[in-house]
């Protein structure tokens, strides 16, 4: 009872997570793409002993097929350990497992969600069936004097089990993420050798990654729709009028200033501005020095192939923030003529996914 409710604390946990990291405003189609799992962790037999004594080793490979953007196949091995306790003797032993399943996939962020392949953590769910093969049984090894427990098999022994659970993908990359999944799965009352009178339980707690191959997704751009222009009426004729000139004195003119920019990029997750790029700053300087009725506008920005919405937001204003207060600070320019501000990753500046990393200053 105890494993079941920490289990179920775990699922709530995962489910109130944001769901929809870092969307985008592109239409996105989806493709049907190949993934396979690989995970181990600790699992948990349910029994008459502590929760630290029934814990034991994991494992489990997996592949599948997601045939749209919520519902998949995914067949998988999995095993390892097993653990059991007797009452009468007090001894905690051990069994082996090795188990297939069939599992029904749900991609949750999806379903609750639009479909977006560049989303960061997507949550699935999921239920299905299996087989466990058990075997190695330590508990043929206990001397309980006696009495000999109803349940107790030898040699090996086979089960149909259910199974269900949550899990997260963490997205690095187009074709990778970091895996994180809890599930459980309900056997026969014999399998731990004991008769109980009730199913037995184990609960597994894995990480690791899952791989996918093939694009699951491609953006689609909308076409242009020129908007229509409407027939203006032809003017109406004025009478002409007599004109009298005058002499007209030139007045002097502003000399035009061109617009001068200045992009100073930044490394992976960092806001401090490198030797390298303060240079181009103090070149700034002297340009709005040389030509005080210009101002300066300043944009912070973060790549959208990393981090998330929330992180990406608040680099972007660091890095803004980190331009202005060496202008301000070390080449003395008045913050009056200093506009800040910060796009995140929702304005990308440049195709170059690493380039977006910078701050772009324009002065006019």
């Amino acid at each position: 009872m105890k494993m079941r409710m920490i289990f179920g604390a775990c699922c709530f946990f995962l489910l109130s997570l944001p769901l929809a990291a870092q969307e985008n405003n592109e239409k996105n189609e989806f493709k049907p793409y190949w993934f396979m799992q690989i995970q181990g962790g600790v699992a948990h037999t349910v029994g008459e002993a502590s929760f630290s004594k029934l814990l034991s080793p994991a494992a489990a490979i997996s592949g599948g097929y997601y045939f749209n953007p919520v519902l998949g196949l995914r067949i998988g091995v999995s095993g390892w350990e097993s653990k059991g306790n007797s009452v009468l003797t007090q001894t905690t032993y051990k069994y082996k497992y090795l188990a297939g399943n069939a599992d029904l996939m749900i991609n949750l962020s999806n379903l609750i969600c639009r479909y977006n392949p560049q989303r960061i953590t997507n949550f699935y769910g999921f239920v299905g069936f299996g087989l466990n093969h058990a075997f190695d049984n330590e508990a043929e090894d206990i001397n309980f004097g006696n009495y000999t427990p109803e349940y107790l098999w030898h040699d090996s022994k086979n089960f149909l089990l259910g199974r269900g659970g949550l899990g997260v993908n963490f997205r690095l990359g187009s074709n990778i993420c970091f895996n994180i999944e809890a599930n459980a799965n309900v056997l026969s009352d014999k399998y731990n050798s004991k008769k109980a009178d009730n199913a037995d339980w184990y609960f597994n707690a894995l990480a690791g990654f899952t791989f996918r191959f093939g694009k699951s997704g491609k953006k689609v751009e909308e076409p242009y729709i020129p908007p229509v222009q409407q027939e203006q009426p032809a003017p109406k004729e004025e009478p002409k009028k007599e004109v009298v000139t005058t002499p007209v004195v030139k007045k002097e003119e502003p000399k035009k200033v061109e617009p001068y920019r200045c992009d100073i990029f930044f490394k992976i997750n960092q806001s401090t501005v490198r030797e390298s790029e303060a240079t181009k700053l103090a070149e700034l300087a002297s340009f709005l020095n040389n030509n005080p009725q210009t101002k300066v506008i300043i944009t912070g920005y973060a790549d959208k192939g990393t981090g998330n919405a929330y992180i990406n937001n608040r680099i972007s204003e660091a890095r803004a923030k980190a331009v202005t207060k060496i202008l301000t600070e070390k080449h003395h320019i008045e913050a009056t003529r200093i506009t800040t501000e910060h796009k995140g990753d929702t304005v990308q500046p440049f195709a170059e996914n690493d380039r977006n990393r910078v701050t772009i200053c324009i002065a006019e």
